[in-house]
């Protein structure tokens, strides 16, 4: 392939704004849970988080409702392991490299939420309990230690009008989940797992 860049110098001089970033650019990052980044982190009821392990990285997506991210001092955060396919790729990398990131969504709110850090794993009895919901405890928590934490600017959210009425999309229009296994396994029942599927994450959720 050609015109690819291969140097920081290259990157760089494809890019002529970067020796004129704002300040509050690159001065808006902090590792401290101010109290605006509090209602953000409280107000979120989605985030991503990318891990990385021995065969590259991985992104998972988390929710919840509000608040399921417990904010534990103003450098660390915690939140719930719930019922998942049981994979265990978040996991499985923070156990072997504790770097992760996690990207925060609110609904409605244009901006979004980016932190960085390292993350520990825990079974700690009383903070699983005080994790529960219906009286069904997660099988961990996840610690997070802030390295650095900021907001990104609207600019894609916009652009991509995430939290637009006419921008979303009807389900019928896109691939079921058993049509998706299905193009990975061609002898896969995709219509008895999708008729089920609903019934069974309703009862599965926590």
């Amino acid at each position: 392939m050609t015109h690819l860049i291969t140097s920081i110098a290259d990157l760089e001089a494809h890019y002529p704004g970067v020796n004129s970033i704002a300040p509050a650019t690159m001065l808006k990052e902090t590792a401290t849970i101010t109290q605006p980044y509090r209602r953000l982190i409280e107000a979120a009821p989605f985030f991503a988080v990318a891990s990385i392990g021995p065969e590259g990285m991985d992104c998972s997506p988390r929710g919840d409702g509000p608040g399921t991210v417990r904010i534990l001092d103003e450098h660390r955060i915690a939140f719930p392991d719930r019922r998942g396919n049981n994979r265990l790729d978040t996991l499985r990398n923070i156990v072997g490299d504790p770097r992760v990131a996690l990207l925060f969504l609110i609904p409605g709110w244009n901006e979004c939420l980016r932190i960085n850090g390292s993350a520990m794993i825990t079974t700690e009895p009383e903070l699983l309990e005080s994790f529960a919901v219906n009286s069904k405890r997660p099988a961990t928590v996840v610690l997070v230690t802030i390295q650095t934490m900021y907001f990104q600017c609207a600019r894609a959210i916009k652009r991509a009008r995430l939290w637009e009425p006419d921008a979303q999309l009807e389900p019928a229009a896109l691939p079921t989940a058993g049509e998706l296994v299905k193009s990975a396994m061609a002898d896969f029942d995709a219509e008895t797992y999708d008729a089920q599927l609903q019934d069974r994450q309703a009862k599965t959720l926590y």
